[in-house]
């Protein structure tokens, strides 16, 4: 685009237009190719360098591209979770992506109020906290908080390596999930989630709430979920049963 054709899209903010062209630029590279830098931008399209930067900043938020050393390059797509009793491991590995974690903590916790109606447990039982970051190919992208019954799964302490799948784990211990409810909501990391996760405070980041039931109808976990917000989407499947209705 011209600078007499960012001219003619009238009232629209220059930022909007110029993000408009990057996406076309985007459209024809590959995932890591280069990013035209901000000086080239800024001629090509006759536009202040800071105008030139807010397209790009919004397409970092988005995932769309990445920082590489001093430039820009395309990102990858985002993993697309769905909203079921899919483990992460079984999805990272249908989208060609080896899953990892790194354990951040593991130790006993007093249950609060909302852990402990969850569980099914008093407040202030002792539970088990499971805190981890989840790896695709080795890339940060969600921190993953489980709380878990020790009177039913304290044996994971001997047997359970907390890089690998949890969910295998518990049901091999008998624990088969039968349903779940999980909220989503947006919220910005802390510091110490932006440390964790390799990101700014600034980021979007989708935070997940999820209780899981057994195929017995007792309480399974309570999870707490934050994933990247340029890393990872969320999907569902809709029925009959949930389809909005007029």
């Amino acid at each position: 685009m011209e600078a007499t054709d960012l001219a003619s899209a009238g009232r629209l903010p220059k930022s909007y237009v110029v993000r408009t062209e990057l996406e076309r630029i985007l459209a024809e590279l590959a995932e890591g190719d280069p990013v035209p830098s901000e000086r080239d931008l800024a001629v090509r399209f006759a536009v202040a360098r800071e105008t030139v930067r807010q397209a790009l900043r919004d397409l970092l938020v988005e995932g769309r591209i990445r920082r590489q050393g001093r430039g820009t390059v395309v990102s990858r797509p985002k993993l697309v979770q769905p909203l079921s009793l899919r483990s992460y491991t079984q999805n990272a590995l249908s989208y060609g992506l080896l899953p990892g974690r790194i354990l951040v903590g593991w130790d006993d916790v007093p249950a609060d109020a909302d852990t402990a109606r969850d569980l099914e447990v008093p407040v202030g039982t002792p539970v088990m906290h499971l805190e981890r970051v989840l790896l695709a190919d080795g890339e940060r992208i969600g921190l993953e908080s489980t709380f878990l019954r020790l009177d039913r799964f304290g044996v994971l302490r001997d047997t359970y390596d907390p890089t690998t799948s949890l969910y295998a784990a518990m049901a091999a211990l008998g624990a088969v999930l039968g349903h779940a409810t999980e909220r989503i909501e947006t919220v910005l990391a802390s510091p110490r989630e932006a440390a964790l996760l390799e990101c700014t405070t600034a980021l979007p980041l989708l935070l997940l709430h999820r209780r899981s039931i057994d195929q017995h109808g007792h309480p399974v976990e309570r999870v707490r979920s934050l994933y990247r917000g340029d890393r990872i989407a969320f999907e569902a499947m809709l029925t009959r049963d949930t389809l909005p209705r007029s």
